[in-house]
């Protein structure tokens, strides 16, 4: 896969390039120091994804990030932060970002990626276990005001902890084909534009 890597540290940047560049899995089109590059970088290059740092200077990762998501709505992005403060969280949920893993978890860079290209939208456990406290839950959905069957509302929930397609119909004892039709169906119903949003939706409007 091609990716750009956006990281105002130009150590870690080149840091990044050289280990994700020896897996044999990933090659580094371009870095670039700010949000401004990864937005001129993204549009010259059209990489598969981005993996970006959220706090530089002139622009931010997000805003870059949004910039990017309404130019280019498919884009996969990737936040690798030191910091994982609840505002930021939020933000990159919100926009349609396709993950945010912590610096921290470094061993976690690749196989986020292979999962990003596979569809999947990626916290990092710390991130995972904040999501709850972060997004206030809704004191009761009405599923039937919304054509939504009980299991769509059950495809709904493991797309929200994370799960892929694939996980879903071992789970459900689906197919995979079957799955993604209703997930298709509810983003439908919902209207809703991918995997990541009707994660969000089910955090802030159906969780109870």
């Amino acid at each position: 896969m091609n990716i750009i890597v956006i990281d105002d540290d130009k150590l870690v940047a080149l840091s990044l390039k050289t280990i994700l560049e020896n897996t044999g899995k990933v090659t580094v089109s371009a870095m670039g120091a700010s949000g401004r590059e990864a937005v001129a970088l993204y549009d010259q290059l059209s990489p598969d994804a981005v993996l970006m740092d959220i706090r530089m200077e002139g622009m931010t990762g997000i805003e870059a990030g949004e910039i990017i998501l309404g130019k280019h709505p498919d884009a996969r992005i990737l936040y690798l932060t030191t910091f994982s403060d609840d505002e930021y969280i939020i933000k990159a949920l919100n926009m349609g970002a396709k993950g945010y893993i912590l610096k921290q978890d470094f061993d976690g860079i690749v196989p986020a990626l292979e999962a990003v290209m596979g569809g999947q939208t990626v916290f990092g456990d710390k991130i995972i276990t904040k999501l709850p406290e972060l997004i206030k839950p809704r004191e009761s959905f009405d599923f039937a005001a919304h054509g939504i069957s009980d299991k769509e509302r059950e495809i709904m929930e493991l797309v929200a902890k994370g799960l892929s397609n694939k996980e879903i119909s071992g789970k459900l004892f689906l197919s995979e084909g079957t799955v993604r039709n209703y997930i298709s169906s509810l983003l439908d119903k919902l209207e809703l534009r991918d995997r990541t949003q009707l994660a969000v939706y089910y955090y802030t409007e159906v969780r109870t």
